[in-house]
């Protein structure tokens, strides 16, 4: 099969695909299914990663689902991808991936089937990296080449990580470093240097497993995971959802390159970090242009994002060290009790 740049037949690109935070209030306003009787623990009357069912026995169900279109040119590459940021939900509510089926949507008239096979291939891949099966799925034809994953996990109901539950005073984390958005707009316009290629791919086909680890954390007291709304959006649900503020140190977050700025001058910005600055940005206080350009990059199967008690601090960082994230040990802001701006950047 001849070498196949899959990015040029779609407009958008991983999870900067998502409709923008504002449009998507617009469209879920007065349409939000409320958890109640049924069994339903967690419903989109809140923006957490997945929904959550009581199976009755002190289990809970987690479901979700996440397409995008490439992110890469690699078809395999782009099929690992997308199924690890599917897979992630389950890990950001503390959770443990069971069974996942696929979402194929393809240009049939346009690229062989041979591609959409590697496409499915990488996925199945990934799913098995997770010890989970690709149990089937679903397939349609359509203007541009779109993949991912329904997945469903299960976890103790005690275990269950939301978004909403941080407290002030809490320590944030992060479990992986950002900039994927900037990285892969820079392939795409041709301009990314030769050492800098393959750097966001490996880390987007990199599994969240910590999660369900941390889901047996009490000191956790909240967990999302960092995808299109970049890190600013994702703690903004956080913040929003808690009724708290936070403060968020820009030195210490961890950047996929430490040369960055110098693709963001040369114009490598997502189209999602606009739309995504221009939803919240009236809400963050303490940026200058470079600084609203970097925590707003879209993420593709980013890290968690991570609410602490200090008093739990010995136990995470052991679990960290022996999940071999030793490198993200310190925090990147807290939370403290609701202020004028939602999020504080120091």
């Amino acid at each position: 099969m001849e070498p196949i740049a899959l990015t040029k037949y779609s407009h958008g690109s991983g999870c900067g695909c998502k409709i923008s935070p504002a449009l998507l209030d617009q469209i879920l306003r007065n349409n939000e299914a409320m958890a109640g009787p049924g069994g339903l623990l967690v419903g989109n009357d809140c923006r957490d990663d997945a929904a959550v069912f009581d199976l009755g026995n002190g289990t809970a169900m987690i479901a979700t689902t996440d397409f995008f279109m490439p992110v890469v040119d690699d078809p395999f590459e782009f099929g690992r991808i997308a199924a690890a940021n599917a897979i992630s939900d389950i890990y950001a509510m503390g959770g443990r991936p069971v069974l996942a089926l696929a979402i194929l949507g393809w240009p049939v008239n346009i690229l062989a089937p041979q591609v959409a096979h590697r496409v499915v291939e990488g996925g199945r891949s990934m799913c098995l990296e997770a010890g989970i099966p690709l149990a089937g799925g679903h397939s349609i034809d359509c203007p541009e080449p779109i993949f991912g994953l329904v997945v469903n996990g299960l976890a103790d109901i005690r275990h269950i990580k939301r978004n909403n539950t941080a407290r002030p005073g809490n320590l944030l984390y992060l479990t992986k470093p950002i900039g994927v958005g900037i990285l892969t707009t820079a392939e795409k316009k041709g301009m990314l240097e030769k050492s800098d290629r393959g750097i966001a791919a490996a880390q987007m086909m990199q599994l969240n497993r910590v999660g369900e680890v941390l889901g047996r954390l009490e000191g956790v007291t909240a967990m999302t995971d960092v995808t299109g709304f970049g890190l600013l959006g994702h703690l903004l649900e956080m913040t929003t959802g808690s009724g708290n503020s936070a403060e968020l140190y820009f030195n210490h977050i961890p950047w996929i390159l430490p040369n960055l700025e110098a693709y963001i001058l040369k114009g490598c910005v997502p189209g999602g970090t606009f739309r995504n600055w221009d939803s919240y940005g009236d809400k963050v206080s303490g940026t200058g242009y470079l600084q609203q350009q970097l925590i707003a990059d879209p993420q593709t199967s980013g890290g968690l994002l991570i609410a602490l008690e200090e008093k739990a601090i010995p136990e995470f960082e052991a679990i960290f060290r022996n999940q071999g994230l030793g490198a993200f040990l310190e925090p990147i802001g807290r939370f403290i009790p609701l202020a004028e701006s939602s999020i504080l950047v120091v």
